[in-house]
């Protein structure tokens, strides 16, 4: 069953993010929202550990988030609006938010 593990937390104010990583299956996805976004930051440690997930995983991001932090994501990482997280919700078999 894929899972959509939804992050919310900073990755540099906890280790939310490193347990998740741990806990990816190749089939799921990983959608950051809020300060969660800062873990796309190019050269910090939670960006490389991002991109060397395996391909299969999808990750995404909220575009909200990512522009109000003035983040710009990787071409691997994909934006998503709201209705987009409503869509990603129903395509993943389970939904994991990571509080």
């Amino acid at each position: 069953m894929a899972t959509l593990h939804v992050l919310s937390h900073s990755p540099f104010a906890d280790s939310r993010l490193q347990s998740c990583l741990r806990l990816l299956g190749r089939a799921d996805g990983l959608l950051l929202s809020g300060d969660a976004v800062y873990a796309l930051q190019p050269g910090s440690a939670p960006s490389d550990a991002l991109a060397s997930l395996p391909e299969s995983v999808g990750l995404f991001a909220l575009s909200e988030d990512l522009e109000a932090r003035a983040i710009t994501p990787p071409a691997r990482v994909q934006g998503v609006d709201y209705p987009g997280f409503v869509e990603l919700s129903c395509r993943f078999d389970k939904v994991n938010s990571w509080l």
